[in-house]
């Protein structure tokens, strides 16, 4: 057990009601969670495994909060959740056999992109649009990869499901931030339980984190609603900047080691 003061353990509470606050409106709230683990002292895989705890709290509380406030039908998207629950276990139980590189070097470049589609396409607002793919093959194919993403590898998981709900099944985004948070809530669900069936979890820390993040998720998600896309779009245009670049100023990242940097 890594032994923390107690003014590191505050700064960590402090980082995950922050982290909640983000992720509820924008996702990206492991940008800040797992740096702030890691500066702690945790070993990476156990960073990992009580960051994914820790985040189960915030993506629960701001589902629940988006579910109070009628943006998402909890017992109508139930099938869609459990695929998402169960892409991100099977994404997990097979991140230590999968060749991960190519996900590493593509994904700041991929989050870059999404932020310019948000950033730059017109009317994005709160109204539905038209759909361009049925909620029966949405469910079964997008939903369940994505998951499979987020137990892979994880970062930016948020930002592919919102732009899955926006382009595809034509939500507006505060519906899509809202269903965002359930499928996420799922997903986390799923790969935090590989990790614990490996003790890759600190259940102290990550409970207390999770504690703050109920805390932040609870406000951002309400801001969200009051608010809507005026704040949903521009935390989410700047959340996969910070995070593609959170990524690339990484020394490990395989595109710097490739290329000498």
């Amino acid at each position: 057990m890594v032994d923390l003061s107690l003014e590191i353990l505050a700064l960590l509470a402090a980082a995950a009601f922050l982290a909640g606050f983000v992720d509820s409106i924008a996702g990206g709230g492991g940008l800040i969670t797992i740096p702030a683990l890691l500066l702690a002292g945790l070993p990476p895989v156990d960073a990992l495994g009580t960051n994914k705890l820790q985040g189960l709290f915030g993506t629960g509380a701001a589902t629940l909060t988006y579910a109070r406030k009628g943006q998402v039908d909890l017992r109508k998207q139930a099938p869609a959740a459990l695929l998402s629950l169960a892409g991100g276990a099977a994404g997990a139980l097979l991140a230590s056999v999968l060749p991960g590189e190519w996900l590493h070097i593509a994904l700041p470049f991929v989050l870059v992109a999404i932020a310019l589609y948000f950033a730059l396409k017109p009317n994005m607002d709160d109204v539905d649009r038209a759909e361009r793919m049925t909620p029966f093959v949405f469910g079964a194919a997008i939903v369940p990869a994505i998951g499979f993403y987020d137990g892979v590898f994880g970062p930016g998981t948020g930002s592919f499901f919102m732009l899955a709900f926006v382009s595809l099944a034509g939500y507006g985004l505060l519906k899509a931030t809202a269903h965002t948070k359930l499928l996420n809530f799922a997903s986390n669900i799923g790969s935090f339980a590989a990790f614990a069936l490996v003790g890759a979890v600190f259940w102290k820390i990550g409970l207390l984190m999770g504690v703050a993040q109920i805390l932040g998720a609870r406000v951002g998600a309400g801001l969200a609603v009051r608010k809507g896309a005026r704040i949903i779009k521009p935390l989410l245009v700047v959340t996969c900047v910070a995070l593609a670049v959170r990524l690339l100023a990484d020394p490990a990242h395989p595109l710097r080691v490739m290329l000498g940097l």
